[in-house]
């Protein structure tokens, strides 16, 4: 009799089993195919590597750090404090946060739910229905308690939820690595302010001196006009001089309180805050040499390419999870607990009660289209995914041959400025000579004083233009970005 009783339970564990092995014998949908990498064999205006071994070029990087390549500790400290303060770091952060506990959520998928139930109820029953006339005109009534265990189980036969279980994965990688593409982007807007501010530091002392000299000037045609010995348009002609250094002086000033009120934003701290004090003595440096690599490499050196990548991986498996609605659903619950009118004899053997089943099969037949045009869905998403990762790779490969041409136009600039400092440098000696011997007017003099001015500042800018572009190639060649280095874990964990 026993035996008897327990013949279902048995076959529809055995059925369980047989699902459960089955549900790992293959998966849905196309499997991930990584993008391939760049033909082009080099870099058009990368620098050139005589005597390198390429194996070497194709794994240079930058250090996780790689705004410290500057040897600024003062840039040091503000990338440190832009990375750890930032409002978009913590938001990116907690977006990571999201991914993952969504994964959580998804992964939880795959296995069995079991839930613990009890309740307790009171009921009576019509003596007027037929069950009630059946008994004499009678009805039933009284409590009922129960307690016990219930449990559900989706079947993955087909691998539909594994492919679901992917799609959130590859979710919350690319989460990762958005994040890491928002703390490569701060950092450079990090070097990138500061280097313009120190430019204009380097402007700022410039225009200084051009209003001390001007000033000087004014005094002495002054005094020379006051002595008869020169007339009221050189004195004019001075007064502009200066007025407009003054007015240059005003207008860099400005520039860099703008600068500065970016640079303490960025870095987490309110605008009012002095974030840098200006230093005339502090020279601009010379730019770091940048190690470029191949362009095959770019594809693992930029957080946003990685991130593209993920997202090709996740619009991958749902093809295969929308491939999945063409296939049979298997479902298994089941419970098992003790029910009893009375509280007392709830625990007792003969209150026990249970079920296994039903083991659910649910086949689609007829759907109007719906699973056939989910499909194709599905499929256009990831043809779009791929059309747009290889217009991101274009951007990124192009980002870096402008950065790169930058880098050999601003020196090859500045090589050819430093020239013109000398020769304005040296025609306003000659005018003024010119001038205290009477041969020529202080008009020859002032038309030098402004080609020297206007040569010191260029020379000066185009110096910053070689930092900026310093800073240029190392975005785009996504830094010392790696999956898993500790720059990427500043705002919160990676997953694995």
């Amino acid at each position: 009799m026993k035996n008897t009783m327990f013949k279902p339970v048995i076959h529809t564990a055995l059925a369980a089993a047989v699902a459960a092995a089955l549900s790992a014998c293959g998966t849905i949908g196309p499997n991930f195919k990584a993008p391939q990498a760049v033909d082009t064999p080099a870099y058009r205006h990368a620098p050139a590597a005589q005597g390198q071994d390429p194996q070497l070029t194709q794994n240079a990087r930058l250090p996780a750090e790689w705004w410290t390549v500057f040897g600024d500790q003062t840039l040091n400290g503000l990338e440190q404090r832009a990375l750890h303060d930032n409002p978009n770091v913590r938001a990116a952060a907690q977006r990571l946060v999201q991914a993952q506990a969504q994964l959580g959520v998804v992964r939880a998928g795959q296995l069995p739910t079991v839930n613990v139930q009890a309740g307790v109820s009171n009921q009576r029953t019509s003596a007027e229905t037929s069950t009630g006339l059946a008994l004499g005109h009678r009805s039933i009534e009284g409590n009922n308690y129960t307690a016990g265990l219930g449990f559900s189980w989706e079947l993955d036969l087909w691998g539909r939820v594994r492919r679901i279980v992917e799609a959130a994965d590859a979710q919350a990688l690319a989460a990762q690595d958005d994040r890491d593409g928002v703390l490569l982007m701060l950092s450079s807007q990090v070097a990138t302010t500061y280097w313009q501010l120190r430019g204009l530091d380097t402007e700022l002392a410039i225009l200084r001196n051009a209003l001390a000299t001007r000033r000087e000037s004014q005094q002495l045609i002054e005094a020379r006009f006051n002595a008869g010995l020169s007339n009221e348009l050189d004195v004019s002609r001075t007064r502009i001089e200066r007025a407009n250094a003054e007015a240059d002086l005003h207008e860099a000033q400005r520039q860099r309180n703008t600068l500065e009120h970016a640079l303490a934003v960025l870095v987490g701290a309110s605008p009012s805050t002095t974030m840098i004090a200006a230093n005339a003595d502090a020279a601009l440096p010379t730019p770091p040499s940048i190690p470029v690599g191949l362009p095959a490499s770019l594809l693992g050196q930029r957080p946003d390419l990685a991130s593209s990548v993920a997202n090709l991986q996740s619009f991958n498996a749902q093809i295969g999870v929308a491939q999945g609605a063409f296939y049979p659903a298997l479902s298994l619950t089941g419970n098992y607990g003790y029910a009893s009118e009375s509280l007392r004899n709830l625990a007792q053997g003969s209150a026990r009660q249970f079920s296994f089943g039903p083991l659910a099969l649910s086949l689609p037949i007829f759907d109007a289209g719906r699973n056939r045009a989910n499909l194709k869905l599905s499929q256009a998403k990831y043809d779009e995914a791929v059309a747009n990762h290889e217009a991101r790779l274009l951007t990124a490969l192009r980002e870096v041959e402008d950065a790169l041409s930058d880098v050999q136009e601003r020196q090859q600039q500045g090589d050819v400025q430093a020239q013109a400092q000398q020769a304005a440098a040296r025609a306003l000696l000659v005018a003024q000579a010119r001038y205290d011997r009477g041969v020529s007017t202080y008009l020859d003099v002032t038309d030098a004083q402004r080609s020297t001015l206007a040569a010191d500042r260029a020379a000066a800018q185009i110096r910053t233009q070689r930092l900026l572009a310093a800073v240029s190639v190392a975005r785009a060649l996504g830094g010392g970005w790696q999956q898993g280095e500790p720059l990427a874990t500043i705002a919160g964990p990676k997953t694995k």
